[in-house]
């Protein structure tokens, strides 16, 4: 096989496949983020949006079900966060890390529990998310895939160019900004900042549960064990390196897509799946290794 033939048209459509999940679960990162809540619980909100959305598909044979549950699911997960940060005034990093925990296990054990199954869940009951094909534009040569995506898949890339509007062209997106930069100054002004940070994080959650529905019911019409896979994490990264800008997020996002759909088609020439796959993570580790450079950078100007 010719090396050239990884980069067909087919490329397109692995990499948004791969992108979508990670974007919108950055997507809600980025959120919290902004109003000074470093959210690492990604990958445990996925896995528990992702579960959630395959059950209700299943038990109620329609899709859309299974969105809307999951992103409750997500939504009501990140209290955990929400609750014990803002208000308990926990450590988000050690709650994040112990929901990230609660998440594999509890989905482990609800999928025997419920399904009596281990590992995987398949069963035709699941509704999949379908692809809504744009006539005429999904026939484009190479860029036709950008019209041939799930629902999901459309909501993603609009939330760019909307979260990008509500953040710097709102005075919701003005008071969010404030309350992560300025929480004290934006309370004397007349902002709650608990508020903000709790529907910030809730809408975390919301996002990432949605990428776990993307991820179950669009990518794959099944449930497996930490099928997340490290995505989560690579979310967090994504924000990392976008500086929690939208239009960063679906850069660094593609970036990792890219890298995600590229190590899936080298298996094409031989390789083993397991080298493949470490492919995004290793760019996560230097990304992650880049970065540390910048930060300390960023910290000795800030003392000086």
């Amino acid at each position: 096989m010719n090396i050239l033939d990884l980069f067909s048209e087919d490329l397109i459509s692995s990499v948004l496949r791969s992108l979508i999940p990670i974007l919108l679960a950055a997507l809600g990162g980025m959120l919290a983020e902004r109003v000074g809540i470093f959210n690492i619980g990604l990958e445990g909100m996925l896995l528990v949006g992702a579960f959630a959305g395959v059950a209700a598909s299943y038990f109620t044979h329609n899709w859309i079900m299974g969105v809307i549950v999951a992103m409750l699911s997500g939504a009501v997960f990140s209290l955990i966060l929400g609750y014990g940060a803002v208000y308990r005034k926990g450590d988000p990093i050690v709650l994040a890390i112990a929901m990230n925990i609660l998440a594999v296990g509890m989905t482990s054990f609800l999928i025997v529990a419920i399904f009596d199954v281990q590992g995987v869940f398949q069963d035709p009951g699941i509704d999949g998310i379908p692809t809504w094909r744009i006539p005429i534009l999904a026939d484009i040569p190479w860029i036709g895939a950008l019209f041939a995506l799930t629902p999901l898949g459309y909501l993603a890339l609009l939330l760019v160019p909307t979260l990008w509007i509500v953040l710097f062209r709102t005075p919701l997106g003005l008071r969010m900004r404030g309350v992560g930069e300025r929480p004290l100054a934006a309370a004397t002004m007349g902002v709650n900042p608990q508020r903000y940070q709790l529907g910030a994080v809730i809408a975390s959650g919301a996002l990432a549960g949605l990428g776990g529905a993307q991820l179950a019911l669009g990518n794959v019409v099944q449930f497996g064990e930490n099928m997340s896979a490290g995505r989560g994490w690579i979310a967090v990264v994504v924000v990392m390196l976008a500086r929690a800008h939208p239009v960063g997020v679906l850069a660094a996002a593609l970036l990792f897509g890219f890298a995600d759909a590229i190590g899936f088609r080298l298996q094409s020439f031989g390789l083993p799946q397991q080298l493949t796959d470490a492919g995004p993570y290793v760019l996560t580790l230097l990304v992650l290794i880049l970065m540390s450079g910048r930060f300390r950078k960023t910290r000795e100007a800030a003392v000086a």
